[in-house]
């Protein structure tokens, strides 16, 4: 151990590593690595001896929350001396501020606490994922966040008004600033948003804060077509205007694999090859229902709609929430399988999905091929489960077969490979196939102004 090792307060590391654990294990299961040692800071003086510690004796350093990203983002690598720093410590709300409607919060805190915390004062934070009960604030932010709420509330850079970050050599930036406007210079904090820990180590964030919606409206509706699920998009755009929060396309195959876990029930009698969840959600004295059902009236008198069920109470609501969720949980359960996060203009979804499912029932014959994603924003996940007997090489074979066919028809369709889940590691070189030479210039000069040494999360983005 060298004597600026030694300098480091033992308390905040963790040198006899678990390699089953969260720290070297992801979300799902299949991220590895050897890192020298667990660092869990708590405070924002502790990061910076750490940083300072790190950059002083070569140490690559891995920031990480929750650990929940589907990129291995921040995944332990398997070369090189490097530190997991987990931010799990340092999980205090400093303060809501409810007539600024904002809240300064640590990154460690975890994305539900931070959910109950602000409801207790009758507000809202509109950020919700999966896996809310996990994932954390700052690993929402290095990431860019986005959800099930992105088409009422944006991403998660829509909902950053500061930032408090640890630079690569050991200086704070803190920008925890609660205004909305502020046009002095470079919006700093944006860099550091979506930057998957490479700029900086983010510890703490002002975010904004909403009226928590009195009523909220869910629904869960079949259509005949993703045409049909866009045409229905667009009318509740017009007639509910900024009320709509949720407009999640869900496809049958997807349905059925949800209901393979426990208590997942389809509530609809009437099979359709496609499902849509919509939400809409209002305060005050609007009368939500009336103006969801006249909605809801005018799409099936138009033959949009071809069945549906209102959630009647906040129970059977999340019992329709929890179909959407347990598609994701059920993938898991088939071993190795492509998961992707792609997004098109919203006029081209439908077509884009004809596209790729045609792609894919030739790619991953014998597979199963589920569609799902946020119609709202154009955020689609195509997901191939390889059949349960294909196994080994072929199974990784069948899995980037369909990895390339889909990416090929995202660059037809002129969309994204990665629409919120980032590039990490898992997608770094296709990234690199389709970037511009003026804009890896770009990244690379942003890159190498703030970490010139490649210490921060190197691997992750670009090489």
């Amino acid at each position: 151990m060298g004597k600026a090792e030694a300098e480091l307060d033992e308390a905040i590391l963790i040198r006899d590593i678990d390699r089953g654990s969260h720290y070297i294990r992801d979300w799902s299961g299949e991220a590895d690595g050897n890192p020298s040692f667990i660092a869990r800071p708590r405070t924002v003086d502790e990061v910076v001896a750490l940083v300072r510690h790190c950059a002083a004796n070569g140490i690559a350093m891995v920031p990480q929350g929750g650990h929940t990203g589907l990129v291995e983002g921040a995944a332990a690598r398997t070369d090189g001396p490097h530190a997991i720093v987990s931010l799990e410590r340092m999980n205090a709300i400093r303060e809501i501020d409810p007539l600024n409607f904002s809240v300064v919060v640590e990154a460690g805190c975890v994305l539900e606490a931070l959910h109950e915390a602000v409801a207790a004062e009758d507000l809202l934070f509109p950020l919700s994922l999966g896996a809310k009960g996990s994932c954390q604030i700052g690993g929402n932010v290095a990431t860019n966040a986005g959800g099930i709420n992105v088409l009422r509330y944006g991403m998660m850079r829509d909902l950053v008004l500061g930032l408090e970050v640890v630079l690569p050599d050991g200086r704070v930036w803190n920008g925890l600033k609660k205004l909305r406007k502020d046009n002095t210079g470079y919006d700093l904090k944006q860099l550091f948003i979506g930057s998957e820990g490479t700029l900086g180590i983010v510890t703490a964030a002002t975010l904004k804060l909403f009226p928590k919606p009195s009523r909220v409206e869910t629904l869960f509706l079949a259509v005949e077509s993703a045409e049909a699920a866009i045409r229905l998009f667009a009318a509740a755009r017009r007639e509910l205007a900024d009320l709509l929060s949720a407009f999640e396309l869900i496809s049958d195959k997807s349905v059925a694999m949800a209901m393979t876990m426990p208590d997942i029930v389809n509530p609809l009698d009437t099979a359709a090859p496609h499902y849509v969840l919509l939400e809409a959600a209002s305060s005050g004295p609007l009368d939500l229902e009336a103006l969801v059902g006249g909605f809801v009236e005018t799409a099936f008198e138009a033959e949009i709609i071809l069945d549906g069920v209102r959630a009647s109470s906040a129970t059977q609501a999340q019992k329709i929430w929890a179909i959407r969720e347990a598609v994701v949980e059920a993938q898991v359960r088939h071993g190795s399988h492509l998961r992707s996060d792609v997004s098109v203009p919203i006029s081209a979804v439908a077509a884009f999905i004809e596209a790729v499912e045609a792609e894919l029932a030739v790619t991953a014959a014998g597979g199963i091929v589920l569609t799902y994603g946020h119609i709202g924003d154009g955020n689609l996940h195509f997901v191939v489960v390889p059949p349960d007997d294909l196994q080994g090489d072929a199974r990784q074979e069948m899995i980037k077969a369909s990895e390339a066919a889909l990416f090929a028809v995202v660059d037809r369709f002129d969309g994204s490979i990665s629409a919120e889940h980032g590039i990490g590691r898992r997608k770094h070189h296709a990234f690199a196939a389709r970037i511009s030479a003026t804009q890896l210039d770009l990244l690379r000069t942003l890159k190498t102004g703030f970490d010139p040494a490649n210490l921060m999360n190197p691997g992750a983005i670009f090489d």
